[in-house]
C-alpha cells in the first residue's frame, strides 16, 4: 500500500504513517539543532507540548484502575490546603474533561502564548508549579461547560503524585511508557536535552529554552518519537496500559464539540473517527492521530510552530482512501 505524500512545504520535523509493524511512509525534514547542523531523523525526539495531556489522563485512569483514585474523587481530598480557590465540588473527572471551571494560569481563551509568571528554571518538578497555579478565581461552576484548562492538568499531576506516591514523570514512565514499550519517551530537562532530541525554535530563530518550564508536568513537556507514539496507541487499544473499560472511558465523548467540531474524551481529542493527541507551544508542534478501524497512525512532530493538525488529517484521509481501494 502506497503512502499518502504529505505537504512538506515550510515543515521542519518528522511526519510518519504506520500500521502494525509497517512503516508506510516517513519524512524527516530540516534541522534538529541549527547550531551543530544536526538533521532531523525518524528517530529524533520532539517535545509534545499539550500532547502530554493524553499521557496525564491515561496515568490518572491507571490510578483509578488500581483503586487509588476514582473519577468522583474530589480534588480537594488530595490538595488539602493547597490551591484554596479550587472549589470543593471539583472532581478528578471534571479536571480530566476540562469542565472543572477552575481558573487557569494559562487561559487559552485569553492568551494562548502568555508568558510564564515565574522563571522557567524554577519549574523543575510538579510541586514547583503550585505557586504558579495559585490565585486564579473560579471561572464557572464545575460541570457547566467545556473550557480547555492547562492548569487543570497540572493539578491532575499534583493529585497523581500524591495518590501514586512518586514523582509524576516516574508515574507516567511506569504506567504508560513502560507497558507500551516507549523506550525513547520521557520528561527531559530543557537545559539538558539528551542526544537525539530536537531543539525548539521560535519564529525569530531563538530557541524556546526561556519560554517553557525546565521540566514538564501534566499539561506539557513530555518528549517522544513518531515510533513511540504509534506504540502508545497500539498498546492502549490492546489493553496493555489500561483495562478495556477504562480505555473506553478515555475515548468516550464527553463533549461533542469542544473546538472546531472536535469532540473530547478524557485527554483524547476525537476527530472524524480518529483518536488524537495534539499540542503546540513556543517552538513545538505535535499531532498524533490513530484510526482504530484501520490501525493506522499518522504523527507529525515539529520543532517549530507550523500547521500539523490539518496535515495529519489530510494524510489520514488519504490513507483511508487507499485502504478502502485495497480492500
Amino acid at each position: 500500500m502506497d503512502a499518502f505524500t504529505p505537504d512538506l512545504d515550510g515543515f521542519t520535523g518528522v511526519i510518519s504513517i504506520r500500521r502494525g509493524d509497517d512503516v508506510i511512509g516517513e519524512w524527516a525534514v530540516g534541522l534538529a539543532d541549527r547550531t551543530s547542523e544536526v538533521a532531523n531523523t525518524p528517530h529524533t525526539r520532539f517535545g509534545l507540548a499539550s500532547g502530554t495531556k493524553t499521557f496525564t489522563a491515561i496515568t490518572v485512569l491507571s490510578l483509578v484502575g488500581d483503586g487509588l483514585l476514582s473519577l468522583d474523587t474530589a480534588a480537594r481530598d488530595l490538595l488539602a490546603d493547597d490551591l484554596p480557590l479550587i472549589a470543593d465540588d471539583v472532581t478528578i473527572d471534571h479536571l480530566l474533561t476540562h469542565t472543572s471551571g477552575i481558573g487557569d494560569y494559562l487561559d487559552e481563551e485569553v492568551d494562548a502564548r502568555a508568558p510564564l509568571t515565574v522563571p522557567a528554571q524554577r519549574l523543575d518538578s510538579t510541586p514547583a508549579y503550585l505557586p504558579m497555579l495559585d490565585g486564579f478565581p473560579t471561572k464557572f461552576g464545575a460541570g457547566e461547560r467545556f473550557s480547555y484548562c492547562n492548569g487543570g492538568y497540572v493539578v491532575l499531576a499534583v493529585i497523581a503524585e500524591r495518590a501514586g506516591g512518586m514523582p509524576f514523570s516516574d508515574l507516567v514512565a511506569n504506567r504508560v511508557f513502560a507497558p507500551a514499550g516507549m523506550a525513547t519517551s520521557g520528561f527531559p530537562r530543557s537545559d539538558l536535552l539528551p542526544p537525539g532530541t530536537a531543539t525548539g525554535y521560535k519564529d525569530d530563530g531563538r530557541t524556546n529554552v526561556f519560554e517553557l518550564p525546565v521540566v514538564g508536568s501534566g499539561d506539557g513537556g513530555a518528549h517522544s518519537t513518531v515510533a513511540d507514539l504509534h506504540r502508545f496507541w497500539v498498546a492502549l487499544l490492546a489493553g496493555r496500559i489500561l483495562p478495556p473499560e477504562l480505555v473506553e472511558r478515555a475515548v468516550q465523548p464527553t463533549t461533542a464539540d469542544a473546538d472546531d467540531g472536535l469532540g473530547y474524551g478524557r485527554g483524547v481529542w476525537l476527530d472524524e473517527g480518529d483518536l488524537v493527541m495534539a499540542g503546540g507551544d513556543h517552538g513545538v508542534t505535535a499531532v498524533s492521530r490513530h484510526d482504530p478501524a484501520t490501525g493506522i497512525t499518522v504523527s507529525a512532530l515539529a520543532n517549530i510552530e507550523v500547521r500539523t493538525f490539518a496535515r495529519t488529517r489530510e494524510a489520514m484521509q488519504g490513507m483511508r482512501e487507499r485502504v478502502g481501494g485495497a480492500e
